[in-house]
């Protein structure tokens, strides 16, 4: 179940948003988990809420002036709905001070309170981005993630089917390296899955007969990504008694896997001596980005046939 605590949020967030750590234990700082935040009504970050609170709030001189107006009864009346919110986290921007009272609930509560002389606004789409992307929901896949011609590319197979050594042509090619053997896809947005490399796997591409390659060390910074949006899938087959079942040499209609309830396009590639298969994964990512522009080549030869047996037939002697 992915899940961040508000010392992981602050530790990767610091530099960005220029993050002071207040108050709060972080040994015992609370976990914001997916489970959590999708079973309730709240929000992950915003400005202060009272009505319906976030799980990280945001206070600025807004909501400062806005206390400071309120009588005594009002204002307790407030923070007692605040303090029975589950709040995580409390983040002071604009170089805000907190109130006394303010400070003193986070205290009691053990809440986390950090400061950011940044303003509310870009506090809020920062750490959106940021927590859409730790706990967003994720699957493995068998497979090589990679970065070919801009294009995230997921290239899966039987086991021994040569997946790494095609890998590592297409480095040497230019692609970039995003992850070997096990791809971590994250859904990110309704539509968008989001290949990341397993921690202890980054950087390294196994090779049989060479063993663990460091990319990064090898080829550079240029030959490896953090990260990549997964827009094709590419499936290497191996033939069966020198036949490929269930290819067919002219696929009339283009072929998807559904992976967390998003559609990802699908090639299927036969695996033969003398095929050169990084050109041919190449050649489908260029088709590709050609058909999501309208342009289908398949589709075209098609009509162009039509055509021409259209005008065969109207010239035939009646």
């Amino acid at each position: 179940m992915p899940q961040v605590s508000i010392a992981r949020l602050f530790d990767e967030n610091r530099s960005e948003l220029k993050l002071t750590w207040l108050q709060g234990d972080r040994a015992t700082c609370p976990v914001l988990d997916s489970q959590r935040i999708s079973g309730s009504s709240k929000g992950l970050t915003g400005h202060l809420n009272f009505i319906h609170p976030n799980w990280i709030q945001i206070f600025s001189h807004t909501e400062a002036e806005y206390l400071q107006s309120l009588d005594e009864q009002t204002r307790r009346q407030l923070l007692d709905y605040l303090s029975a919110s589950g709040m995580a986290c409390l983040i002071l921007s604009d170089g805000e001070h907190a109130p006394e009272v303010l400070a003193s609930l986070s205290s009691a509560l053990n809440v986390p309170m950090l400061a950011s002389p940044l303003p509310s606004l870009q506090i809020i789409w920062v750490l959106r981005t940021y927590l859409g992307r730790v706990l967003a929901e994720f699957v493995t896949r068998h497979g090589v993630m990679l970065d070919v011609l801009g294009m995230g590319v997921l290239i899966t197979g039987d086991s021994g089917v040569g997946k790494s050594e095609l890998a590592l042509e297409l480095i040497t090619r230019g692609s970039g390296l995003v992850a070997d053997d096990v791809t971590e896809l994250y859904h990110i947005a309704p539509q968008t899955l989001e290949g990341r490399c397993p921690e202890l796997l980054k950087d390294f591409l196994e090779v049989r007969g060479l063993g663990m390659l460091n990319i990064r060390t090898i080829f550079g910074e240029t030959a490896v990504r953090q990260r990549k949006n997964l827009k094709l899938i590419v499936q290497l087959e191996r033939p069966v008694g020198g036949q490929f079942p269930g290819l067919d040499r002219l696929p009339l209609n283009a072929s998807s896997e559904e992976i967390m309830g998003v559609s990802v396009r699908k090639v299927q590639l036969p695996v033969a001596a003398g095929r050169n298969l990084a050109v041919l994964v190449e050649a489908a990512v260029r088709n590709y980005v050609l058909q999501l522009r309208g342009i289908d080549s398949t589709q075209d030869f098609i009509r162009r046939q039509e055509q021409q047996l259209n005008a065969g037939a109207s010239e035939e002697p009646s």
